[in-house]
């Protein structure tokens, strides 16, 4: 009779037995997938973010030098705010994705970029006008148009 009813607890509980290992299997697979989506999702975004401040480090540099190789005193001012940029750049924590103000300090370099872009208008405009779209100004300034377009979608 023992040997009975284990066999009639088994039946009755191999519902709850297979649910709770069906359970388990996927649980472990989901677990399992998951990481590795996480992993390609961080390595996308990351890479589009390294990619997007290092657009503005190559525009904040070229400016720089061209800055400081014909700068007049009232180009102070630009200068100032790209150095700004360079140093809130330079101080980006590259190598921490869990860094809890990083949206937050790459929202300000953003902006800076934009204010640094919108000083050195006038200087581009005039040296366009000057030396003309196929000249290196004109390369540069149609460069930087290029990189605010794309941050329309930020």
């Amino acid at each position: 009779m023992a040997g009975t009813q284990d066999m009639f607890d088994a039946i009755v509980m191999a519902d709850e037995r297979f649910h709770g290992e069906g359970y388990q299997e996927g649980y472990e697979e989901g677990s399992s997938l998951g990481i590795i989506e996480g992993r390609q999702h961080g390595t996308l975004h990351g890479a589009k973010i390294g990619s997007e401040i290092g657009c503005y480090q190559g525009f904040a540099f070229a400016w720089r030098g061209l800055l400081h190789s014909c700068a007049t005193e009232k180009d102070s001012k630009k200068l100032k705010v790209l150095e700004s940029l360079i140093g809130m750049i330079q101080k980006f924590p590259y190598d921490d994705p869990t860094y809890d103000k990083l949206h937050e300090d790459l929202d300000k370099i953003r902006g800076k970029f934009k204010q640094v872009g919108v000083l050195c208008v006038s200087f581009c405009w005039g040296a366009v006008l000057r030396h003309g779209w196929a000249s290196p100004w004109g390369s540069l300034c149609s460069w930087f148009w290029g990189c605010m377009c794309c941050m329309d979608g930020q």
